[in-house]
Protein backbone atom coordinates (compact mmCIF):
# COMPACT_ATOMS: atom_id res chain seq x y z
CA UNK A 1 0.00 0.00 0.00
CA UNK A 2 2.58 2.41 0.63
CA UNK A 3 4.38 1.99 -2.35
CA UNK A 4 1.59 1.94 -4.43
CA UNK A 5 1.07 5.70 -2.71
CA UNK A 6 4.30 6.81 -2.93
CA UNK A 7 4.86 5.97 -6.87
CA UNK A 8 0.89 7.74 -7.58
CA UNK A 9 1.30 10.85 -5.48
CA UNK A 10 1.36 14.03 -7.25
CA UNK A 11 2.82 17.12 -5.98
CA UNK A 12 0.46 20.48 -4.69
CA UNK A 13 0.88 23.59 -7.08
CA UNK A 14 3.03 25.31 -5.79
CA UNK A 15 0.73 28.20 -5.85
CA UNK A 16 -2.12 29.56 -7.07
CA UNK A 17 -2.14 29.42 -10.48
CA UNK A 18 -4.19 32.38 -10.94
CA UNK A 19 -1.83 35.18 -9.11
CA UNK A 20 1.09 36.58 -10.81
CA UNK A 21 4.10 35.74 -9.79
CA UNK A 22 6.81 38.35 -9.31
CA UNK A 23 10.46 37.75 -8.09
CA UNK A 24 12.79 40.63 -8.62
CA UNK A 25 16.29 39.70 -9.63
CA UNK A 26 18.37 40.45 -6.77
CA UNK A 27 21.92 41.36 -7.79
CA UNK A 28 24.55 40.53 -4.43
CA UNK A 29 26.22 43.40 -2.83
CA UNK A 30 29.39 44.12 -0.81
CA UNK A 31 29.69 46.27 2.54
CA UNK A 32 26.01 47.02 2.55
CA UNK A 33 23.96 47.66 6.19
CA UNK A 34 22.23 45.61 7.62
CA UNK A 35 18.84 46.87 6.32
CA UNK A 36 20.01 47.21 2.78
CA UNK A 37 20.38 43.16 3.07
CA UNK A 38 17.00 42.76 4.66
CA UNK A 39 15.30 44.94 1.94
CA UNK A 40 16.90 42.32 -0.30
CA UNK A 41 16.20 39.41 0.70
CA UNK A 42 12.62 40.45 0.91
CA UNK A 43 12.43 41.21 -2.87
CA UNK A 44 14.78 38.05 -2.90
CA UNK A 45 11.38 35.82 -1.39
CA UNK A 46 9.61 37.49 -3.58
CA UNK A 47 7.43 40.21 -1.50
CA UNK A 48 5.54 43.01 -3.25
CA UNK A 49 3.85 44.63 -0.38
CA UNK A 50 4.74 45.28 3.39
CA UNK A 51 2.72 46.99 5.88
CA UNK A 52 3.66 49.19 9.06
CA UNK A 53 4.62 52.60 10.60
CA UNK A 54 8.04 53.47 10.94
CA UNK A 55 10.57 54.69 14.04
CA UNK A 56 13.56 55.97 15.69
CA UNK A 57 14.35 52.28 15.88
CA UNK A 58 13.77 51.26 12.20
CA UNK A 59 14.44 54.62 10.76
CA UNK A 60 18.08 53.57 8.97
CA UNK A 61 15.67 50.38 7.34
CA UNK A 62 13.04 53.25 6.28
CA UNK A 63 15.59 55.07 4.81
CA UNK A 64 16.83 51.89 2.45
CA UNK A 65 13.47 51.24 1.89
CA UNK A 66 12.66 54.71 -0.10
CA UNK A 67 15.51 53.29 -2.48
CA UNK A 68 13.74 49.93 -3.17
CA UNK A 69 10.35 51.46 -5.49
CA UNK A 70 9.75 47.93 -6.47
CA UNK A 71 8.36 47.03 -2.53
CA UNK A 72 5.44 48.49 -1.81
CA UNK A 73 4.67 50.06 2.06
CA UNK A 74 1.43 50.80 2.79
CA UNK A 75 1.47 53.26 5.61
CA UNK A 76 -1.08 52.40 7.91
CA UNK A 77 -2.67 54.31 10.87
CA UNK A 78 -2.22 51.75 13.88
CA UNK A 79 0.22 48.65 13.68
CA UNK A 80 -2.89 46.87 14.96
CA UNK A 81 -3.88 47.77 11.58
CA UNK A 82 -1.03 46.69 9.83
CA UNK A 83 -0.66 43.01 11.11
CA UNK A 84 -4.26 42.52 10.51
CA UNK A 85 -4.17 44.15 6.53
CA UNK A 86 -0.61 41.90 6.43
CA UNK A 87 -2.91 38.58 7.75
CA UNK A 88 -5.87 39.67 5.52
CA UNK A 89 -3.09 39.81 2.24
CA UNK A 90 -1.79 36.25 3.43
CA UNK A 91 -4.95 34.50 3.87
CA UNK A 92 -6.37 35.45 0.35
CA UNK A 93 -2.81 34.97 -1.62
CA UNK A 94 -1.73 32.24 0.32
CA UNK A 95 2.06 34.09 0.71
CA UNK A 96 3.31 35.51 3.90
CA UNK A 97 1.94 38.88 4.86
CA UNK A 98 4.99 41.11 6.05
CA UNK A 99 4.90 43.71 8.73
CA UNK A 100 7.31 46.55 9.71
CA UNK A 101 7.05 48.53 12.76
CA UNK A 102 9.52 50.00 15.44
CA UNK A 103 10.39 49.48 19.25
CA UNK A 104 8.43 49.36 22.52
CA UNK A 105 4.89 50.18 21.80
CA UNK A 106 4.94 49.96 18.07
CA UNK A 107 5.81 46.14 18.86
CA UNK A 108 3.47 46.26 21.52
CA UNK A 109 0.67 47.36 19.53
CA UNK A 110 1.10 44.51 17.01
CA UNK A 111 0.21 41.99 19.25
CA UNK A 112 -3.27 42.03 19.23
CA UNK A 113 -2.45 41.14 15.29
CA UNK A 114 0.11 38.32 15.90
CA UNK A 115 -2.47 36.87 18.26
CA UNK A 116 -5.30 36.94 15.60
CA UNK A 117 -3.40 35.68 12.82
CA UNK A 118 -1.95 32.56 15.28
CA UNK A 119 -5.03 31.86 16.53
CA UNK A 120 -6.20 31.51 12.75
CA UNK A 121 -3.01 30.00 11.56
CA UNK A 122 -2.30 32.58 8.94
CA UNK A 123 1.00 33.34 7.77
CA UNK A 124 2.92 36.82 8.38
CA UNK A 125 6.45 37.80 9.44
CA UNK A 126 6.43 40.56 11.99
CA UNK A 127 9.79 43.49 11.81
CA UNK A 128 9.88 44.73 14.74
CA UNK A 129 12.57 47.81 15.47
CA UNK A 130 14.69 47.33 19.05
CA UNK A 131 17.24 49.22 20.94
CA UNK A 132 21.08 48.89 19.98
CA UNK A 133 22.46 45.38 21.23
CA UNK A 134 24.10 46.47 23.99
CA UNK A 135 21.41 48.82 25.11
CA UNK A 136 19.09 45.78 25.85
CA UNK A 137 18.34 44.84 28.82
CA UNK A 138 19.21 48.84 30.57
CA UNK A 139 15.25 49.91 30.21
CA UNK A 140 16.53 52.55 27.40
CA UNK A 141 13.68 54.45 25.72
CA UNK A 142 11.15 52.34 23.51
CA UNK A 143 12.76 49.04 24.79
CA UNK A 144 10.54 45.78 25.33
CA UNK A 145 11.37 42.48 25.40
CA UNK A 146 9.48 42.10 22.41
CA UNK A 147 10.23 37.82 21.49
CA UNK A 148 9.44 37.37 25.33
CA UNK A 149 6.11 38.90 25.01
CA UNK A 150 4.93 37.39 21.77
CA UNK A 151 6.49 33.72 22.41
CA UNK A 152 3.37 32.16 23.23
CA UNK A 153 1.41 33.66 20.40
CA UNK A 154 4.14 32.95 17.63
CA UNK A 155 5.36 29.61 15.74
CA UNK A 156 8.99 31.23 16.58
CA UNK A 157 10.77 34.35 17.31
CA UNK A 158 14.38 35.81 16.33
CA UNK A 159 16.64 38.07 17.55
CA UNK A 160 18.99 39.29 15.02
CA UNK A 161 22.34 39.63 16.83
CA UNK A 162 24.85 40.78 13.89
CA UNK A 163 24.14 42.19 10.30
CA UNK A 164 25.60 39.09 8.77
CA UNK A 165 22.64 36.57 10.10
CA UNK A 166 20.39 38.91 8.58
CA UNK A 167 19.49 37.21 5.10
CA UNK A 168 19.17 33.85 6.33
CA UNK A 169 17.00 34.54 9.32
CA UNK A 170 14.77 35.80 6.87
CA UNK A 171 14.68 33.20 4.90
CA UNK A 172 14.25 30.82 7.64
CA UNK A 173 11.36 33.18 8.96
CA UNK A 174 9.42 32.84 6.21
CA UNK A 175 9.79 28.85 5.60
CA UNK A 176 8.50 28.56 9.35
CA UNK A 177 5.61 30.89 8.46
CA UNK A 178 4.42 29.08 6.12
CA UNK A 179 5.28 25.55 6.60
CA UNK A 180 3.37 23.00 7.93
CA UNK A 181 0.60 24.98 10.11
CA UNK A 182 0.80 28.45 8.69
CA UNK A 183 1.74 30.90 11.20
CA UNK A 184 3.18 34.33 12.68
CA UNK A 185 7.09 34.93 13.11
CA UNK A 186 8.58 37.70 14.97
CA UNK A 187 11.60 38.94 13.81
CA UNK A 188 13.46 41.50 16.37
CA UNK A 189 15.92 43.88 14.79
CA UNK A 190 18.31 46.04 17.13
CA UNK A 191 19.14 49.33 15.53
CA UNK A 192 22.84 49.04 15.20
CA UNK A 193 22.30 45.22 13.54
CA UNK A 194 20.59 47.07 10.95
CA UNK A 195 23.49 49.84 10.51
CA UNK A 196 26.35 47.37 11.04
CA UNK A 197 27.99 46.36 7.22
CA UNK A 198 28.20 42.93 6.07
CA UNK A 199 27.80 41.66 2.34
CA UNK A 200 24.85 40.37 0.27
CA UNK A 201 24.31 36.98 -1.14
CA UNK A 202 21.03 35.75 -2.85
CA UNK A 203 20.01 32.40 -1.54
CA UNK A 204 17.14 30.48 -1.65
CA UNK A 205 14.57 29.54 1.47
CA UNK A 206 16.15 27.82 3.99
CA UNK A 207 14.47 24.70 5.23
CA UNK A 208 15.16 24.94 9.18
CA UNK A 209 16.65 21.98 11.01
CA UNK A 210 14.43 20.51 13.25
CA UNK A 211 11.47 21.97 11.73
CA UNK A 212 9.97 19.24 9.06
CA UNK A 213 6.31 19.45 9.48
CA UNK A 214 4.42 15.81 8.30
CA UNK A 215 3.00 16.28 4.50
CA UNK A 216 2.33 12.79 3.41
CA UNK A 217 -0.17 10.63 5.74
CA UNK A 218 0.16 7.19 6.95
CA UNK A 219 -0.53 4.83 4.60
CA UNK A 220 -2.33 2.19 7.04
CA UNK A 221 -4.05 4.98 8.72
CA UNK A 222 -5.57 6.06 5.65
CA UNK A 223 -6.34 2.55 4.38
CA UNK A 224 -8.33 2.22 7.79
CA UNK A 225 -10.00 5.81 7.30
CA UNK A 226 -10.99 4.57 3.86
CA UNK A 227 -12.59 1.64 4.99
CA UNK A 228 -14.37 3.38 7.84
CA UNK A 229 -16.18 5.82 5.62
CA UNK A 230 -17.01 2.88 2.54
CA UNK A 231 -18.91 0.91 5.73
CA UNK A 232 -20.28 4.25 6.95
CA UNK A 233 -24.27 4.55 7.40
CA UNK A 234 -24.42 8.00 8.40
CA UNK A 235 -21.24 10.27 7.58
CA UNK A 236 -20.95 13.44 7.98
CA UNK A 237 -17.95 15.63 6.40
CA UNK A 238 -16.62 18.33 9.18
CA UNK A 239 -14.23 20.86 7.28
CA UNK A 240 -12.46 23.80 8.88
CA UNK A 241 -10.06 26.16 7.70
CA UNK A 242 -6.73 23.64 6.70
CA UNK A 243 -9.12 23.00 3.50
CA UNK A 244 -8.82 26.31 2.09
CA UNK A 245 -6.61 25.81 -0.39
CA UNK A 246 -8.43 25.57 -3.47
CA UNK A 247 -6.32 22.02 -4.72
CA UNK A 248 -7.28 20.67 -0.63
CA UNK A 249 -11.09 21.91 -1.46
CA UNK A 250 -11.46 20.65 -4.67
CA UNK A 251 -10.95 16.96 -2.96
CA UNK A 252 -13.12 17.60 -0.57
CA UNK A 253 -15.93 17.97 -2.80
CA UNK A 254 -14.91 14.94 -5.14
CA UNK A 255 -15.26 12.68 -1.74
CA UNK A 256 -18.63 14.20 -0.93
CA UNK A 257 -20.22 14.44 -4.03
CA UNK A 258 -19.13 11.03 -5.77
CA UNK A 259 -19.61 9.51 -1.96
CA UNK A 260 -23.16 11.45 -1.18
CA UNK A 261 -21.57 12.27 2.39
CA UNK A 262 -23.45 15.69 3.81
CA UNK A 263 -20.83 18.40 4.48
CA UNK A 264 -20.63 21.06 7.38
CA UNK A 265 -17.76 23.36 8.21
CA UNK A 266 -16.47 25.68 10.56
CA UNK A 267 -16.46 29.51 10.23
CA UNK A 268 -12.92 29.46 8.86
CA UNK A 269 -13.63 26.70 6.36
CA UNK A 270 -16.82 28.41 4.82
CA UNK A 271 -16.47 28.49 1.08
CA UNK A 272 -14.42 25.27 1.12
CA UNK A 273 -17.83 23.81 -0.18
CA UNK A 274 -20.09 25.69 -1.83
CA UNK A 275 -23.23 26.55 0.05
CA UNK A 276 -25.75 26.29 -3.02
CA UNK A 277 -25.05 21.92 -3.18
CA UNK A 278 -27.75 19.51 -2.05
CA UNK A 279 -25.39 17.73 0.57
CA UNK A 280 -24.29 21.27 2.24
CA UNK A 281 -25.63 21.51 5.94
CA UNK A 282 -24.73 24.94 6.80
CA UNK A 283 -22.04 26.01 9.22
CA UNK A 284 -21.91 23.86 12.83
CA UNK A 285 -21.42 24.90 16.06
CA UNK A 286 -22.70 27.71 18.42
CA UNK A 287 -24.79 29.83 15.66
CA UNK A 288 -24.80 26.52 13.21
CA UNK A 289 -27.69 25.36 11.34
CA UNK A 290 -30.36 22.71 13.03
CA UNK A 291 -29.34 20.49 10.04
CA UNK A 292 -25.91 20.46 10.71
CA UNK A 293 -25.77 20.24 14.70
CA UNK A 294 -28.03 17.90 14.80
CA UNK A 295 -26.19 15.68 12.28
CA UNK A 296 -22.97 15.69 14.59
CA UNK A 297 -24.96 14.26 17.05
CA UNK A 298 -26.91 11.49 15.49
CA UNK A 299 -23.86 10.33 12.56
CA UNK A 300 -21.55 7.23 13.37
CA UNK A 301 -18.80 8.71 11.18
CA UNK A 302 -16.99 12.37 11.68
CA UNK A 303 -14.47 12.97 8.83
CA UNK A 304 -12.75 16.16 10.30
CA UNK A 305 -10.33 17.57 8.02
CA UNK A 306 -8.21 20.99 8.90
CA UNK A 307 -10.76 21.58 11.73
CA UNK A 308 -9.64 21.20 15.66
CA UNK A 309 -13.17 20.75 17.51
CA UNK A 310 -12.76 23.86 19.11
CA UNK A 311 -15.83 25.03 22.09
CA UNK A 312 -17.76 26.77 20.05
CA UNK A 313 -17.97 23.64 17.64
CA UNK A 314 -18.57 21.07 19.72
CA UNK A 315 -20.68 22.42 23.06
CA UNK A 316 -20.47 20.12 25.71
CA UNK A 317 -17.85 17.71 25.01
CA UNK A 318 -19.68 14.75 27.07
CA UNK A 319 -22.17 14.84 24.89
CA UNK A 320 -20.78 15.75 21.62
CA UNK A 321 -21.29 13.01 18.55
CA UNK A 322 -22.28 10.33 21.21
CA UNK A 323 -22.74 7.48 18.24
CA UNK A 324 -20.04 8.53 15.97
CA UNK A 325 -16.33 7.10 14.95
CA UNK A 326 -14.31 9.87 14.45
CA UNK A 327 -11.82 9.97 12.06
CA UNK A 328 -9.04 13.30 12.06
CA UNK A 329 -6.86 14.35 9.30
CA UNK A 330 -4.72 17.78 10.16
CA UNK A 331 -1.50 18.99 9.69
CA UNK A 332 -0.50 19.59 13.09
CA UNK A 333 -0.19 16.67 15.38
CA UNK A 334 -0.94 18.76 18.72
CA UNK A 335 -4.92 18.95 17.97
CA UNK A 336 -5.31 15.38 16.70
CA UNK A 337 -7.31 14.06 20.29
CA UNK A 338 -6.91 17.42 22.27
CA UNK A 339 -10.54 18.05 22.94
CA UNK A 340 -12.56 14.63 21.85
CA UNK A 341 -10.99 11.66 21.17
CA UNK A 342 -10.35 10.23 18.03
CA UNK A 343 -10.71 6.96 16.71
CA UNK A 344 -8.17 7.51 13.33
CA UNK A 345 -6.07 10.11 13.65
CA UNK A 346 -4.19 10.82 10.31
CA UNK A 347 -1.55 13.75 10.41
CA UNK A 348 -0.59 15.65 7.18
CA UNK A 349 -1.47 18.26 4.73
CA UNK A 350 -4.64 17.82 4.29
CA UNK A 351 -4.72 18.21 0.17
CA UNK A 352 -1.57 15.11 0.03
CA UNK A 353 -4.21 12.98 2.69
CA UNK A 354 -6.83 13.54 0.51
CA UNK A 355 -5.34 12.65 -2.95
CA UNK A 356 -4.63 8.65 -1.04
CA UNK A 357 -7.84 8.57 0.38
CA UNK A 358 -10.16 9.54 -2.36
CA UNK A 359 -9.68 6.95 -4.56
CA UNK A 360 -9.77 4.17 -1.89
CA UNK A 361 -13.39 5.14 -0.70
CA UNK A 362 -16.47 3.03 -1.79
CA UNK A 363 -19.75 4.84 -2.38
CA UNK A 364 -22.26 3.41 -0.12
CA UNK A 365 -25.91 3.79 0.15
CA UNK A 366 -27.32 6.62 2.53
CA UNK A 367 -30.65 7.30 1.20
CA UNK A 368 -32.26 7.35 4.83
CA UNK A 369 -29.34 9.23 5.94
CA UNK A 370 -29.89 11.91 3.51
CA UNK A 371 -33.82 11.62 3.91
CA UNK A 372 -33.24 12.50 7.80
CA UNK A 373 -31.13 15.31 7.41
CA UNK A 374 -33.73 16.94 4.38
CA UNK A 375 -36.26 16.97 6.82
CA UNK A 376 -34.73 18.52 9.58
CA UNK A 377 -33.42 21.33 7.14
CA UNK A 378 -37.01 21.54 6.12
CA UNK A 379 -38.53 22.05 9.53
CA UNK A 380 -35.88 23.88 11.04
CA UNK A 381 -35.02 26.08 8.23
CA UNK A 382 -32.65 29.47 8.84
CA UNK A 383 -35.36 31.83 8.97
CA UNK A 384 -36.29 35.53 10.15
CA UNK A 385 -39.08 37.57 10.21
CA UNK A 386 -39.79 40.44 7.85
CA UNK A 387 -40.94 43.86 9.52
CA UNK A 388 -42.36 46.49 7.20
CA UNK A 389 -40.37 49.58 6.89
CA UNK A 390 -37.36 47.58 9.23
CA UNK A 391 -34.49 47.11 8.00
CA UNK A 392 -33.25 43.56 8.90
CA UNK A 393 -29.61 42.28 8.97
CA UNK A 394 -29.99 38.67 8.14
CA UNK A 395 -31.95 40.51 4.39
CA UNK A 396 -28.97 42.74 4.18
CA UNK A 397 -26.59 39.98 3.62
CA UNK A 398 -28.80 37.94 1.53
CA UNK A 399 -28.54 41.05 -1.13
CA UNK A 400 -25.01 41.26 -0.98
CA UNK A 401 -24.77 37.66 -1.61
CA UNK A 402 -26.84 38.38 -4.51
CA UNK A 403 -25.44 41.34 -5.78
CA UNK A 404 -22.04 39.57 -5.80
CA UNK A 405 -23.57 36.45 -6.78
CA UNK A 406 -21.51 34.90 -4.20
CA UNK A 407 -18.23 35.84 -6.01
CA UNK A 408 -16.92 38.31 -3.43
CA UNK A 409 -14.09 37.85 -0.75
CA UNK A 410 -16.04 38.32 2.43
CA UNK A 411 -14.46 40.22 5.48
CA UNK A 412 -16.06 40.28 8.71
CA UNK A 413 -15.38 42.13 12.03
CA UNK A 414 -16.77 39.71 15.23
CA UNK A 415 -20.06 39.88 16.85
CA UNK A 416 -23.70 39.02 15.44
CA UNK A 417 -22.75 40.30 12.02
CA UNK A 418 -20.12 38.23 11.52
CA UNK A 419 -22.60 35.02 12.26
CA UNK A 420 -25.23 36.27 10.03
CA UNK A 421 -22.97 36.74 6.93
CA UNK A 422 -21.72 33.28 7.82
CA UNK A 423 -25.37 31.98 7.75
CA UNK A 424 -26.95 33.90 4.56
CA UNK A 425 -23.98 34.49 2.56
CA UNK A 426 -24.10 31.92 0.06
CA UNK A 427 -20.18 31.25 -0.31
CA UNK A 428 -19.04 29.54 -3.83
CA UNK A 429 -15.20 29.46 -3.76
CA UNK A 430 -12.56 28.52 -1.33
CA UNK A 431 -10.77 31.52 0.49
CA UNK A 432 -13.54 33.84 0.32
CA UNK A 433 -14.25 34.76 4.14
CA UNK A 434 -11.72 36.18 6.19
CA UNK A 435 -12.56 36.54 9.52
CA UNK A 436 -11.02 35.96 13.26
CA UNK A 437 -11.93 32.45 14.42
CA UNK A 438 -10.32 31.90 17.16
CA UNK A 439 -9.22 34.86 19.00
CA UNK A 440 -12.18 36.91 18.30
CA UNK A 441 -10.91 40.09 17.55
CA UNK A 442 -13.15 43.02 17.06
CA UNK A 443 -11.46 45.81 14.88
CA UNK A 444 -10.01 43.04 12.67
CA UNK A 445 -12.60 43.83 9.83
CA UNK A 446 -11.47 47.11 7.99
CA UNK A 447 -7.61 46.66 7.88
CA UNK A 448 -7.75 43.17 6.83
CA UNK A 449 -10.24 44.30 4.24
CA UNK A 450 -7.70 46.61 3.34
CA UNK A 451 -4.99 43.95 2.96
CA UNK A 452 -7.20 41.54 0.96
CA UNK A 453 -8.37 44.51 -1.49
CA UNK A 454 -4.51 44.98 -2.07
CA UNK A 455 -3.75 41.49 -2.72
CA UNK A 456 -6.22 42.08 -5.43
CA UNK A 457 -4.70 44.86 -6.99
CA UNK A 458 -1.92 42.23 -7.13
CA UNK A 459 -4.57 39.33 -9.07
CA UNK A 460 -4.98 38.10 -12.16
CA UNK A 461 -8.46 37.81 -11.30
CA UNK A 462 -9.61 40.58 -9.25
CA UNK A 463 -12.64 39.77 -6.79
CA UNK A 464 -14.65 42.71 -4.98
CA UNK A 465 -13.77 42.73 -1.34
CA UNK A 466 -16.49 43.62 1.22
CA UNK A 467 -16.29 44.49 4.76
CA UNK A 468 -19.52 43.58 6.82
CA UNK A 469 -18.35 45.15 10.38
CA UNK A 470 -20.44 46.27 13.65
CA UNK A 471 -20.64 49.74 14.66
CA UNK A 472 -18.93 48.56 17.91
CA UNK A 473 -15.66 47.10 16.30
CA UNK A 474 -15.83 49.29 13.32
CA UNK A 475 -14.88 52.16 15.84
CA UNK A 476 -11.77 50.30 17.41
CA UNK A 477 -9.71 50.96 14.03
CA UNK A 478 -11.61 52.25 11.09
CA UNK A 479 -8.65 54.73 11.20
CA UNK A 480 -7.89 52.56 8.39
CA UNK A 481 -10.17 54.17 6.27
CA UNK A 482 -7.84 57.08 5.86
CA UNK A 483 -5.14 54.61 4.75
CA UNK A 484 -7.93 53.35 2.34
CA UNK A 485 -8.80 56.61 0.96
CA UNK A 486 -4.58 57.49 0.34
CA UNK A 487 -4.09 54.47 -1.62
CA UNK A 488 -7.24 54.50 -3.72
CA UNK A 489 -8.08 50.63 -2.59
CA UNK A 490 -11.67 49.86 -3.20
CA UNK A 491 -12.83 48.06 -0.09
CA UNK A 492 -16.78 48.17 0.42
CA UNK A 493 -17.26 48.61 4.12
CA UNK A 494 -20.91 47.53 5.31
CA UNK A 495 -21.81 49.16 8.90
CA UNK A 496 -24.04 47.01 10.45
CA UNK A 497 -25.57 50.06 12.94
CA UNK A 498 -28.00 48.96 15.50
CA UNK A 499 -26.53 51.05 18.32
CA UNK A 500 -25.19 47.90 20.67
CA UNK A 501 -22.13 45.69 21.01
CA UNK A 502 -24.91 43.04 20.34
CA UNK A 503 -23.82 39.84 20.65
CA UNK A 504 -23.22 40.82 24.16
CA UNK A 505 -26.50 42.11 24.18
CA UNK A 506 -28.24 39.33 22.99
CA UNK A 507 -26.14 37.42 25.81
CA UNK A 508 -27.46 39.84 28.42
CA UNK A 509 -31.45 39.74 26.97
CA UNK A 510 -31.22 36.13 26.65
CA UNK A 511 -29.14 34.47 30.20
CA UNK A 512 -29.11 38.01 32.38
CA UNK A 513 -32.62 39.38 32.45
CA UNK A 514 -32.40 41.74 30.10
CA UNK A 515 -30.17 43.79 32.12
CA UNK A 516 -28.20 46.10 29.64
CA UNK A 517 -24.95 47.12 31.02
CA UNK A 518 -22.19 48.93 28.79
CA UNK A 519 -23.71 47.52 25.95
CA UNK A 520 -25.77 49.97 24.35
CA UNK A 521 -24.01 52.93 21.56
CA UNK A 522 -26.86 55.16 20.53
CA UNK A 523 -26.01 58.34 21.60
CA UNK A 524 -22.75 58.16 21.19
CA UNK A 525 -22.44 56.81 17.55
CA UNK A 526 -20.92 59.62 15.27
CA UNK A 527 -22.69 59.55 11.70
CA UNK A 528 -20.56 56.92 9.88
CA UNK A 529 -21.09 58.37 6.15
CA UNK A 530 -19.98 61.81 7.45
CA UNK A 531 -16.90 60.55 9.04
CA UNK A 532 -16.08 58.24 5.90
CA UNK A 533 -16.41 61.24 3.77
CA UNK A 534 -14.09 63.51 6.35
CA UNK A 535 -11.48 60.19 6.48
CA UNK A 536 -11.51 60.78 1.56
CA UNK A 537 -14.10 57.78 1.35
CA UNK A 538 -17.45 57.79 0.12
CA UNK A 539 -20.26 57.86 2.39
CA UNK A 540 -23.95 56.01 1.93
CA UNK A 541 -26.63 55.06 4.27
CA UNK A 542 -29.48 52.76 4.50
CA UNK A 543 -31.87 53.35 6.30
CA UNK A 544 -35.32 51.79 4.92
CA UNK A 545 -35.40 48.27 3.07
CA UNK A 546 -36.35 49.31 0.04
CA UNK A 547 -33.15 51.22 0.10
CA UNK A 548 -30.77 48.10 0.56
CA UNK A 549 -30.61 46.52 -3.06
CA UNK A 550 -29.90 49.73 -4.85
CA UNK A 551 -27.29 51.24 -2.44
CA UNK A 552 -25.48 47.83 -2.05
CA UNK A 553 -25.64 48.14 -6.11
CA UNK A 554 -24.00 51.97 -6.14
CA UNK A 555 -21.51 51.17 -3.65
CA UNK A 556 -20.57 47.73 -5.81
CA UNK A 557 -19.50 50.47 -8.49
CA UNK A 558 -17.37 52.17 -6.53
CA UNK A 559 -13.86 51.51 -8.01
CA UNK A 560 -11.64 54.50 -6.80
CA UNK A 561 -11.28 54.27 -3.46
CA UNK A 562 -12.73 53.04 0.18
CA UNK A 563 -17.25 53.50 0.24
CA UNK A 564 -18.78 53.38 3.60
CA UNK A 565 -22.18 52.12 4.15
CA UNK A 566 -24.23 52.99 7.16
CA UNK A 567 -26.51 50.10 7.53
CA UNK A 568 -28.89 51.09 10.42
CA UNK A 569 -30.54 48.16 11.14
CA UNK A 570 -33.13 47.19 13.94
CA UNK A 571 -31.33 47.56 17.09
CA UNK A 572 -32.62 44.15 18.92
CA UNK A 573 -32.19 41.63 15.93
CA UNK A 574 -30.51 38.22 17.94
CA UNK A 575 -28.89 35.36 15.93
CA UNK A 576 -30.50 32.28 15.85
CA UNK A 577 -29.97 29.24 16.28
CA UNK A 578 -28.01 29.72 19.40
CA UNK A 579 -26.14 26.75 21.47
CA UNK A 580 -25.87 28.38 24.90
CA UNK A 581 -22.88 27.95 26.84
CA UNK A 582 -22.05 24.90 28.18
CA UNK A 583 -25.27 23.01 26.12
CA UNK A 584 -24.67 20.40 24.12
CA UNK A 585 -25.16 21.03 20.57
CA UNK A 586 -29.03 19.58 20.31
CA UNK A 587 -30.22 21.99 22.52
CA UNK A 588 -30.61 24.93 20.08
CA UNK A 589 -33.01 27.86 21.11
CA UNK A 590 -34.64 28.96 18.46
CA UNK A 591 -36.61 31.97 19.70
CA UNK A 592 -35.92 34.95 22.26
CA UNK A 593 -36.40 35.24 25.99
CA UNK A 594 -35.15 37.79 28.72
CA UNK A 595 -34.53 34.13 31.54
CA UNK A 596 -31.93 33.63 33.63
Amino acid sequence: MSAEIATRMPEAPAREPSRKTRRVKVEPGYDLKGSDVLVRTLLELGVETIFGIPGGAIIDLCDVTGRYPELNWILTKHEQGAVHAADGYARVTGKVGVVLVTSGPGATNSVTGIATAFMDSSPVVVLTGQVPLRMIGNEAFQEVDTIGITRPITKHGFLLKSAGEVADTLRKAFYIARAGRPGPVVVDMPKDVLADRTDYEPGEEIVVRGYKPKIFGHAHQISRAAERISRAKRPVLYIGGGVQKPEAAELVRRLAIDNNIPVTSTLMGLGAFPTDHPLWLGMLGMHGTWAANMAMQHADLIIAIGARFDDRVTGRLEEFAPNAEIVHIDIDSSVIGKNVPVDVPIVGDAYHVLVDLVPLVQPADHKEWLEEIAEWQRKHPLRYRREPGVVKPQYVVEQLSEVTDGDAIMVTDVGQHQMWVAQYYRFKHPKSIVTSGGLGTMGFGVPAAMGATVAQKESEHARPVVAVVGDGGFQMTFAEIITAAAYNLPVKVFVINNGYLGMVRQWQQLFYSCRYVKTALYGANPDFAKVAEAFGARGLVISKPEEVRPVIEEAMKVDDGPVVVDVRVRADENVFPMVPAGAALHEMIEEESCGE
